[in-house]
Parts: structure tokens; sequence; C-alpha cells
């Protein structure tokens, strides 16, 4: 399999640490708001990327971070329940906003499922204890709000502080950075741990004698929970472009300093944005759309998806309305193709037969070659349109297979859907029982009662073709 990685700046052959077997890390959400396209995005793309391997032969375990204390979260707590302890208070924002995303999350077809999720707060300890040792080593120092990591002393180890992209560095040990919320192109030491302010939810933590009571920063928690998943090094890292620094660089920075192995994960890999009239979606700029304005619109959530994997994942992507429509349109059509297994023909000599499984094949060379999704799709049109108006019963069995194939590959959900209903099968007949006897009234009548079912039909030389309206 062919992947783009980061740490080397192009397109390679994929290698695991054990002999069949991946390990993912997907950076995941703060969940103090609904998360945006431009987030779910990146879901999709990790999703690809584990049916991808598994489709290659790989057991995959595949781990995501909730971060659920930070200073988005603990600023929305606040706002969000004056009234209540600030533990307490996290905790009710964090459970409901999990909530809203795992269902997000299904509803674009991405297999929770096959997900580990861990949430910062189940991990403070372990953070605390990573905290601890990268101070004794001489890796962080000690502030008077917090604790910092010095990329000063990263460096003189003999270490790259700039592994997934090339920094200028200067000046880096007096320098701090102090809010979770920062994207500066220069290099800061960052927070490990940051003391209490008021009113916020905080964990007892001691250090060198002294009193640092308070919160983990970001960049530890994804450090800790990875190496708590999966362990270190791991096979692959996702997320968005704008995580590659500097959330990106400072974990591999803290998660190797006590190493002699200075990788972190052996792929990052990347993709990029969504973007609004030419310009990053963010919530800060308040241009960003959720999965609910999108349904809200009667748009299918699939057909996000589907818009996702039109759209190599390395290629920035202009939303529109307009595209969403095209997007729905073709799923549409690949339901309706789907659906012919319910309504096969006997073969005759005139069709001829196709070779589902070289499909298949060119299929899945375009998803191992650095997850081709557009070609993928390509490939499955072309399928659709040598086989639009009927499939033979002879052709049924590796057809259904085709299209399981299809689903495993790019979460289409397209063998979901079940047969019309015997009623309705009794109004087709009687529509072409009336067509045979030119009787154009009554055909057109029961047309339009299978319309009002959401049933449409094409009158093919095979016969009628029921779709879904």
């Amino acid at each position: 399999m062919q992947l783009y990685n980061q740490r080397e700046r192009q397109v390679t052959e994929f290698t695991s640490h054990q002999a069949n077997a991946a390990t993912i890390y997907s950076c995941g959400p703060t969940v103090y708001d609904h998360a945006h396209i431009g987030n779910l995005s990146s879901y999709v793309f990790a999703d690809i990327l584990r049916r991808a391997l598994q489709l290659a032969g790989y057991h995959t375990t595949h781990a995501m971070n909730y971060t659920d204390v930070d200073d988005k979260t603990i600023r929305r707590s606040k706002e969000s329940y004056p009234q209540d302890e600030p533990h307490a208070a996290l905790a009710k924002l964090t459970d409901h906003y999990i909530e809203l995303f795992l269902s997000d999350m299904q509803q674009v077809g991405n297999d929770t499922a096959a997900l580990t999720f861990l949430r910062a707060t189940d991990t403070i300890e372990e953070m605390k204890q990573h905290v601890s040792d990268l101070h004794t080593a001489g890796f962080a120092y000690v502030a008077d709000d917090g604790v910092y990591f010095s990329i000063d002393a990263y460096q003189k180890s003999g270490k790259t502080y700039g592994q997934l992209l090339e920094l200028t560095i200067s000046n880096t040990s007096e320098a701090r950075i102090q809010n979770d919320e920062y994207d500066k192109e220069s290099v800061h030491d960052f927070a490990l741990w940051k003391t209490q302010k008021d009113g916020e939810p905080a964990w007892e933590f001691t250090l060198d004698g002294q009193d640092l009571t308070g919160r983990p920063g970001w960049h530890i928690e994804c450090s800790v929970m990875s190496r708590k998943a999966l362990g270190q090094p791991f096979d692959i890292h996702t997320g968005g472009v704008d995580l590659i620094f500097p959330h990106h660089e400072n974990e591999i920075a803290q998660s190797t300093a006590l190493e002699a192995n200075p990788i972190m994960a052996q792929f990052f890999t990347h993709n990029d944005h969504i973007l609004v009239d030419g310009k990053k979606m963010a919530k800060s700029a308040k241009n960003f759309y959720t999965l609910t304005d999108i349904v809200d619109k009667g748009y299918d959530p699939l057909a996000f998806r589907m818009m996702m994997l039109q759209s190599h994942y390395r290629s920035q992507m202009n939303f529109t309305w307009e595209s969403l429509d095209a997007a729905q349109n073709r799923l549409k059509n690949l339901r309706a193709f789907a659906d012919l297994r319910f309504q096969p023909i006997v073969g005759d000599s005139e069709t001829a037969p196709l070779d589902f499984i070289e499909y298949q094949q060119q299929m899945q060379s375009a998803l191992l070659n650095d997850l081709r999704t557009p070609q993928v799709l390509e490939i499955l049109s072309g399928l659709a349109d040598a086989r639009s108006n009927a499939i033979t019963t002879a052709e049924q069995a590796d057809f259904e297979a085709t299209l399981r194939f299809v689903d495993d590959a790019l979460g289409l959900k397209l063998l979901e859907s079940s047969d019309i209903t015997q009623a309705q099968k009794e109004l087709l007949a009687a529509r072409q029982k009336a067509r045979q006897e030119k009787d154009w009234a009554t055909s057109d009548q029961l047309r339009d009662e299978l319309v009002k079912q959401k049933i449409g039909i094409r009158d093919t030389d095979h016969g009628a073709i029921w779709f879904r309206l």
C-alpha cells in the first residue's frame, strides 16, 4: 500500500511495525461544540484509511482522543453551567458534545465500533507521570504558571525539532506559549501543565515540592493517549494539515525526548482543508457549517461523505451547495444501481458478461495508491454505466460481492437498502399489464401511485426498472 508520509514529504510504501497489523492514532475533536464539516472531513479520511488498510490485509487498531479539558472546553463549560462545580460543569458539557459527535460520525458513514476512544480526563495520572519524567530528565522546567517543555534542551539532546516541516529556530528557550489556542508560524516552548486559575477544574500535582495543582496542556494529551492505546512508535498518525505545526511537531518532541528512538509514528498523514468562499473553514472565522446545517437543508449525511470522496484527501476542496447537490445525485444514482440486485433478469446471449472481480481489483488498486477515492468512484461509475439497466441472474452473486466491496472500502452503505414491498411489486405488475394492453390512463395512474410512495420507474428493453426517489 502506498501512502503519503509527511515525515518524508512523499508517497511511499507503507510498512507496519508488526506483520499484518497496523496501528493508527487520529487526533479527535475538542468537545465543546458541534464538529464542523471541516473537522468531519478529517474523520472521514481516517475512516477510509483504516478501511484501505483492512482491504490490504492488515488487522487494524485505531485510536482517537476526545480533548475534554483545555481552554475552550473550560471556558464553554463555565458559560453553559455557571452554577455547577467546575469538574461537574466540564463533564456535563463534554458528555453532551461527545454524544453529538458520535451521532455525526455514524451518520456520515464512519464505523465508530472500529475505534478505541480515549478521554483526556481519564488519562490525567499518566500525563502527570510523563510531565514529571520530562522534568527529571531536564526537558521541562517549572514557570510561574505551569510546566513548559524546553525545545532548546530537546535539540541539545541530539534530536530534531522540525521532523514534519522546515523550521527556522531562534531564541526558543526564552519564548513561551501559554494559550492552547495559538496558531503561529514560530517556535516557542509550550505548556505541558498549567496551574489552576479561578473557577477552573484542577487535579493535584506536585513537582519538586511545589504545588502545581492544575490541568494538562493541549499537546501532552495526545502524546500520552496515543502511547497508552498503541505503544510507541506506532504506525500512522492522522489529522488535518493545520495540526502539522505546532501540535504534531510538539507531540513528537515530548513523546521522543525520553526515548532513544526519535520516531513517534512512522507515518504522519494529513488531509487538506475544506474551504468556504476560498477561505479555510473555522469556527473563529464564523464561516463554518455543521452536519445539522446540511441535514436541515434536506441533504443525506452520506452525500457529504460522497462529496469528500470525490476529492483526494490531500487536495483542498471548496464547499458549495451546488457541489453537495452533485454529490447527492451521484449517491442516488449509485443506490439505484445497487437496487438492481432486487430485480435481476434472466441472462441472454446479447448480454456480454462482466468481470466484476476485475472491477474490484481496479478499485482496490486505486484505493491502495494513496487513497485515490476519485479514481475509485470513476471505476465504479464505469461499472454502473455498463450495467445501468439490468443485472442478470448469473451475475447476481458477483454483483452483490462487488457492492459489499464498495461498502467495505468507501462506507457508502449501498447494501443497507431493502427490497420494495409485495404491494409495490403488485402495483408494478399491474402497471406492466396495463402497458401491454395499451391502457395508458391506468398505467399513468399506477405510476403516480408509486411516485407517491417514493418509487420511480424507468422503462427499458428488459421491462420496468424501479428506483427510490
